[in-house]
């Protein structure tokens, strides 16, 4: 869904682990019967694999080099966050607190957020926004931002049905190889 990324990570095309259909969801969970944690140690691999999934790139030095940045950062307003159901990681969010870039007052930014797409519409992605911004809330901030693909449909859904607009800043960019 959202998410960044850089062009100096893994590019690989995932392995047949990856092409194959997830494992079913075991006795269908309602929103109810997920649970947000922190990430652990143990929940990279699934993470991985649901990313690989979704994007068709294998990106195993990206996420283990966010997993060290984010896992036990909380103290710094930096967040890496997982959706369970029974003993399965179906989703995950990550995001931080940033300080006067762009000359905005502190403010979370949500950098990355999916869900398995066979554990969709459950709630996941719904609870993991809610549990991260009220993470935000707690260092004192009082927005939340984010920044996608206008072609990614799906996750600009998601975040609108969330109550999400267009913000106030514009992203410009340009070609280094000119």
């Amino acid at each position: 869904m959202s998410k960044i990324v850089n062009p100096k990570v893994e590019q690989k095309r995932p392995t047949k682990a990856f092409s194959r259909p997830a494992s079913k969801l075991p006795d269908a969970p309602t929103a109810a019967a997920l649970r947000i944690r922190p990430v652990r140690r143990d929940d990279l691999n699934a993470v991985i694999e649901m990313d690989a999934m979704v994007t068709g790139i294998t990106k195993r030095n990206y996420w283990n080099s966010l997993y060290r940045r984010y896992a036990d950062a909380v103290a710094t307003g930096q967040h890496f966050l997982v959706a369970t159901a029974g003993n399965e990681v179906i989703g995950f969010v990550i995001g931080e607190v940033r300080d006067w870039e762009f000359g905005s007052p502190p403010c979370g930014w949500v950098f990355a957020i999916d869900v398995r797409p066979d554990a969709r519409l459950l709630g996941a992605a719904t609870q993991l926004l809610q549990a991260i911004c009220q993470r935000f809330k707690r260092t004192g901030v009082s927005k939340v931002r984010t920044l996608l693909s206008r072609e990614n449909t799906l996750i600009l859904s998601f975040f609108r049905s969330q109550g999400m607009m267009i913000g106030p800043f514009i992203p410009l960019e340009m070609d280094l190889d000119h």
